[in-house]
């Protein structure tokens, strides 16, 4: 799964900007450009984005740190149920109308893009890959670790050695160290699929941004990009720290998400004087991707944060922690949902 997310981070860093280059078909809006000006934001976006990332996939991960974010806790469950209601909102409100903008623009010919929604088939064939994907890494994860009886945590140590007892009193034992065993597993399969439809969007709209010479597009978008990332950035982090994983692995998983938009925003600048966000080529690349993303991002958050924790058996036995990140929830869908409006 690594390797998978490397292969596909260089592919689209390397790929999009080439394929979205060309002439613009369509004549574009008339903006207030102001190429100076809009350097400075970007500059301010790009800073302000790099820190927001990195802090919010590290606070989770440093709970042995800080006690109340540990996954242990419940409190953890709250932040992870505000941060899920964030990437839920960022797939529905954001990247999806985007998606489905680009995909439905007057730049692009009647047939097809006018005559089928290209932009839900994709999003559901996504969440659709998504699901398989989730299911066969788990399940070859499963086999594979589990016939040895061995799942290595954070600190290279063995977890959860399965031995097996002729005794009747170790059969419970076993069961339990296999279940524990499978969720570990589990935490680290939906870390990396989140971490990889998290670099798809991440990329696109960074790229958009740096390519844009509009103050009045790119201001709205600092402020609703760092709110984003850093959110999102504590959801993937909460799924990282649950996955116990390497020291090495955290800090490559922290290392890309952190640089994602920022690489985007760099690639972005470079293309600039060449950039057409209006030719068919970039709407079509970008309409695609984003519905991709969307696909990616509402299952991640409804089935594998949501659905996960809200039937967690602590969530289950303790009406206050459902009271809470019920509340928390909607806090994190509303805010995200709220910054739609300038962004």
């Amino acid at each position: 799964m690594a390797k998978m997310e490397k292969i596909v981070f260089w592919y689209i860093l390397l790929l999009l900007p080439a394929i979205v280059l060309g002439e613009c078909t369509c004549d574009s809006e008339d903006e207030e450009r102001n190429k100076s000006e809009a350097l400075k934001y970007k500059m301010a976006a790009l800073a302000s984005i790099l820190v927001a990332s990195a802090i919010g996939v590290c606070i989770p991960v440093l709970g042995k740190a800080i006690p109340a974010l540990s996954p242990e806790r419940n409190f953890f469950f709250i932040i992870k149920a505000f941060a899920a209601g964030v990437i839920l909102s960022t797939g529905f409100i954001h990247v999806l109308p985007d998606a489905f903008e680009s995909l439905t623009s007057p730049c692009l010919k009647e047939n097809p893009w006018g005559n089928f929604p290209f932009c839900g088939f994709v999003a559901m064939v996504s969440a659709m890959a998504t699901l398989m994907v989730d299911t066969y890494a788990t399940s070859y994860y499963n086999k594979k670790n589990l016939k040895n009886g061995v799942v290595t945590t954070e600190g290279g140590d063995e977890e959860g050695v399965i031995h097996t007892h002729s005794h009747a009193h170790a059969h419970g034992s076993t069961t339990m160290m296999a279940d524990s065993n499978s969720e570990l597993l589990r935490y680290r399969v939906i870390s990396q699929v989140l971490e990889l439809g998290i670099i798809v969007h991440s990329v696109i709209i960074g790229i958009a941004l740096g390519a844009s010479e509009s103050p009045k597009t790119i201001k709205p978008l600092v402020a609703a990009l760092t709110f984003h990332q850093f959110f999102e950035g504590m959801g993937l982090g909460g799924c990282i720290a649950q996955a116990k994983l390497k020291s090495r692995a955290i800090a490559i998983m922290a290392l890309f998400f952190s640089l994602t938009t920022p690489v985007g925003i760099g690639i972005g600048l470079a293309i600039t004087n060449v950039y057409d966000e209006n030719s068919p080529t970039a709407l079509i690349v970008e309409g695609i991707f984003n519905s991709a993303s969307a696909g990616i991002l509402i299952y991640m958050a409804l089935v594998d944060f949501l659905a996960a924790d809200f039937m967690h058996p602590r969530m289950q036995g303790n009406g206050k922690l459902q009271l809470g990140a019920n509340v928390s929830l909607l806090l994190g869908a509303g805010l995200m949902s709220m910054l739609a409006k300038w962004a």
